[in-house]
């Protein structure tokens, strides 16, 4: 009888062409899909909660399979974990209900952006945070983010080519944070067009530099052109957090 397997998994995404599968390219799919076939012996199609682009990190990635294998959950985790390279690690495993879909059962995900500030890029954060030499000012980044909480149409902080069929999504939570001369952007939403997050930390980050108001945000929101945001950031200060269900 077919299982439905869910997995809980964390990667640095620094050595790979993101999470879904593509020819010729090392992704995380791939990795876990070629660990999966030594470890059950059958061929098996992950579906992930969400597709991290090159460089993007996960804390909390979710993927659900299906097969027939009998391992109990349990043991998904540490024999993953024995074949898999040291930079994905599965770390947490359940059997699910046949139809659960780690994509379309998500009623939201939480991301995080990392940023670090001053006059050169630490060597430990060079993969995992997006250098800036200016300070930035986090109370006028809080006040330009307030208008993006709540249903909005975010046709303005959406990348060409994700087929998107509504630009319509709701941010429940936009909060920043620092400390030690890295800060962090941690979003929740019911859903996020293609690269949402690195937009919305672009164009903030205009605000916090000084270089707008906080009010230009709105401004940006209500156009609904991408034209008008700030640039997309860079991949390596984001991460996956969780995913809700």
């Amino acid at each position: 009888m077919e299982r439905n397997i869910k997995l809980v998994m964390e990667y640095d995404g620094t050595a790979y062409s993101g999470f879904q599968l593509q020819a010729g390219v090392r992704t995380i799919q791939g990795e876990l899909e070629k660990a999966l076939l030594r470890i059950v012996k059958e061929h098996v199609r992950v579906t992930g909660a969400g597709r991290t682009d090159a460089g993007v990190h996960a804390l909390g990635q979710v993927v659900n399979f299906r097969t027939s294998s009998r391992m109990p959950p349990e043991s998904f985790p540490p024999a993953l974990n024995s074949v898999l390279p040291p930079d994905i690690r599965i770390i947490d495993a359940e059997e699910v209900d046949i139809g659960f879909h780690a994509r379309y059962d998500a009623k939201s995900k939480v991301y995080c952006y990392k940023i670090q500030t001053g006059s050169h890029a630490s060597v430990f954060l060079r993969n995992y945070a997006y250098h800036v030499h200016e300070e930035l000012d986090l109370e006028r980044m809080r006040i330009a983010s307030e208008c993006l909480i709540g249903r909005h149409d975010f046709r303005s902080f959406a990348a060409s080519g994700g087929g998107a069929k509504t630009f319509e999504r709701e941010v429940k939570v936009l909060e920043w944070s620092g400390d030690g001369g890295v800060i962090s952007m941690t979003i929740e939403a019911d859903g996020f067009l293609y690269n949402m997050v690195r937009i919305i930390v672009g164009t903030i980050l205009r605000v916090g530099s000084g270089r707008e108001a906080p009010e230009w945000v709105k401004k940006v929101l209500d156009a609904r052109d991408r034209r008008v945001a700030g640039p997309t950031a860079p991949a390596k200060g984001l991460y996956l957090v969780c995913v809700k269900y």
